[in-house]
């Protein structure tokens, strides 16, 4: 299906346009950002605070961006984040505080050649026959999760089955004791939150930026910690496992692993569960849907395809401009931030057919759920292993479930999901 592409838009429009991505960033939207997504693809790409920011949000033009060689994914190459440093760094001089100590970006926010060997490193630790060997792990814990289900007679979407499954998970992968893991998936929820594009899109941070802080303190020293105990005592775990592996005489620094880590807990714990309870919350409103996985488990894996494509957990992504670019027809200056709306991109009537509508069986799927390029998510079998095993289950034990209360939302804009969603079984 083609259309012409959008055309940059005129001065009026870009005006509406700078306002609708400032109603994205309002939570009384959240339920339902597509119509403004939608507002935002027909207008077409636009820049806006001063020209320092590039938005884009047709499936060709975010495709284009995500592979363009000249695509930078370090923050520190912002022009914006260089002003934001420099103001920060100023305002805690004057006050005579301590600067904190500068540590590395998980590999998601850098540029080869340290991208690169970072993810070589770290990809060890996802070869698919570790991730198969999770299978098993997976089941039980999910059986012991639909168990507690079936004795309530009904669940809290979000706290009974999307979070728990996760967490634990990626706790397990970690080596995380158990009774630390509500403190770290807490630390992990708010660090969530720093992904949301507040500074690109109105030059200030949102509410909450010091407990954000806080919490990202307190996990580095609870993973330092944990690293410390895992060098004298390794286990199978993925920790003890980034701790080990060498890969032509390199290895990961302490702080490497650190941040790798956060971010792996970040990226693969929050996105998988927005990713189950996106998927429950299709499929409850199209019955005849959960009926069918239900009665077929194989069809898990369209029906996590069809989410990521129609209700993704990653909403948007940011890219800056390594040099000087030309993107759907916008002059994009080195520095410059370019937004990508994933969540729009993924309802493009040029590149789906009826896009707005749930449909697990329109076949083979393009979308960016997962990115696209060098930095395509490299926990994404993780991620369809835990959602494939806990919706084919879930739809099986409980055929008759039915929505019993509307959504609500998280306020993430960035990784939007659920926050809480009654079902009766």
């Amino acid at each position: 299906m083609t259309t012409a592409p959008p055309q940059p838009t005129e001065p009026a429009e870009k005006a509406e346009s700078q306002e609708s991505v400032l109603q994205l960033l309002d939570p009384a939207n959240r339920a339902d950002p597509y119509r403004l997504y939608a507002q935002l693809r027909d207008r077409g790409p636009f820049q806006m605070r001063e020209g320092n920011v590039a938005v884009v949000a047709t499936y060709r033009d975010c495709d284009e961006v995500l592979r363009h060689p000249s695509s930078s994914s370090d923050r520190t190459k912002s022009a914006v984040v260089q002003r934001q440093v420099q103001a920060q760094t100023q305002a805690l001089i004057e006050a005579g505080a301590e600067l904190p100590r500068q540590t590395p970006p998980g590999f998601l926010f850098l540029d080869p050649p340290d991208h690169t060997r970072l993810r070589k490193l770290v990809s060890k630790a996802f070869a698919p026959k570790v991730v198969n060997a999770l299978q098993p792990d997976i089941s039980a814990l999910v059986d012991g999760l639909l168990d507690r289900i079936a004795e309530k007679g009904r669940f809290e979407v979000v706290e009974d089955f999307a979070y728990p499954l996760p967490v634990a998970v990626i706790c397990r992968l970690l080596g995380v004791p158990l009774e630390d893991e509500s403190q770290f998936s807490h630390a992990s929820a708010l660090l969530a939150q720093s992904l949301d594009p507040f500074v690109t899109f109105t030059g200030a941070p949102s509410e909450g930026l010091q407990e954000r802080m806080q919490a990202a303190r307190w996990l580095r020293e609870y993973l330092h910690g944990l690293i410390e105990r895992r060098r004298h005592k390794p286990g199978d775990d993925l920790l003890s496992g980034l701790i080990g592996v060498k890969e032509s005489g390199d290895q990961l620094t302490e702080d490497e692993i650190v941040s790798t880590c956060i971010l792996l807990l970040v990226a693969g714990h929050e996105t998988t569960v927005n990713l189950i309870g996106n998927a429950i919350l299709a499929m409850l409103r199209q019955p005849l849907q959960w009926a069918a996985l239900g009665a077929d488990a194989t069809r898990a894996a369209a029906v996590i395809e069809e989410t990521l494509r129609y209700d993704p957990p990653v909403q948007m992504v940011g890219r800056i401009a390594g040099s000087d670019m030309t993107i759907a027809g916008i002059e994009v200056a080195a520095g410059d931030v370019m937004m990508l709306l994933l969540a729009a991109a993924q309802r493009d009537p040029a590149e789906f057919d009826r896009p707005d509508i749930f449909d697990p069986d329109r076949g083979t799927l393009r979308h960016l759920g997962f990115g696209r390029g060098a930095h395509y998510c490299l926990g994404a079998p993780l991620a369809r292993l835990e959602a494939g095993v806990a919706l084919s289950a879930l739809t099986t034990r409980f055929p008759n479930a039915r929505l019993d209360s509307e959504p609500h939302y998280k306020t993430n804009v960035t990784l939007r999901g659920l926050s809480n969603l009654t079902v009766a079984v």
